[in-house]
């Protein structure tokens, strides 16, 4: 596989893509880039500095400094579970960034048209790196347009709240119903689907995989298999 092979996988929340990319790198040896976790990190910070889900476009140039001056490193930790861990301005925020609360303060932060410049070449970057797989809202049609092969990940929309409960469940600590978990996705399809900025879309040329009824074991064959294939293996 050659240095510059790049994976680009889209798709809205909670339709098993940072799963699915993780298992991915892990097979076949790719560096794993979740994007997403990128703007939670800035959504952490701007939550820090004292901006709430309704700050307006007054704001935008405030945030959008914030987004230049973040210092972002992804270190995988070993073990006997061995993770990958995000670290912002040195401190490992992987932990802070998982909740309901950032995952809507990230789609908010994500519409600022600075932000997304000043994560835009660091993104690129990390991906061409090594060979790589990228997971987020905008890499295939924004990001690497040129990627080498390109998947869009669906799911039905209770499917998508069920498994993001099972999540926080695992996670412990306090827990949204069902149908807020589900409320909340909605909204974050909608505010992702309809900004200005590089909007949710299937890319042109991606293989769209609708995964409600699959498993994850099935999810990553076809996958793994359509990869393989694009690059010679």
């Amino acid at each position: 596989m050659s240095k510059k092979f790049v994976v680009a996988v889209d798709g809205p929340a909670g339709t098993g893509k940072s799963t699915a990319t993780k298992r991915i790198s892990k097979l076949l040896g790719l560096i794993h880039v979740d994007t997403g976790a990128l703007y939670r990190g800035i959504a952490y910070l701007a939550t820090e500095a004292g901006f709430g889900l309704d700050f307006d476009e007054s704001d935008h140039a405030a945030i959008a400094k914030i987004a230049q001056k973040a210092k972002f490193e992804f270190q995988r930790i070993p073990g006997k579970n061995p993770s990958n861990r995000l670290f912002v301005n040195g401190n490992d925020v992987t932990g802070l960034i998982r909740t309901p609360d950032m995952s809507m303060m990230a789609s908010r932060v994500s519409a600022v048209p600075g932000v997304r410049a000043a994560l835009k070449d660091l993104q690129r970057s990390l991906g061409l790196s090594s060979p790589s797989i990228l997971e987020g809202r905008d890499i295939g049609t924004v990001i690497f347009p040129d990627a080498d092969i390109k998947f869009f990940l669906t799911a039905d929309i209770d499917a998508r709240a069920k498994r993001r409960l099972d999540e926080l469940e695992a996670q412990g600590g306090d827990i949204p119903s069902f149908e807020e978990l589900r409320e909340q996705i909605r909204a974050r399809d909608e505010g992702d689907s309809t900004r200005a900025i590089a909007p949710l879309r299937k890319a042109e040329g991606a293989i769209e995989i609708d995964t409600t009824t699959l498993t994850l074991d099935q999810v990553v064959e076809s996958m793994v298999a359509m990869i393989k294939e694009r690059a010679g293996l």
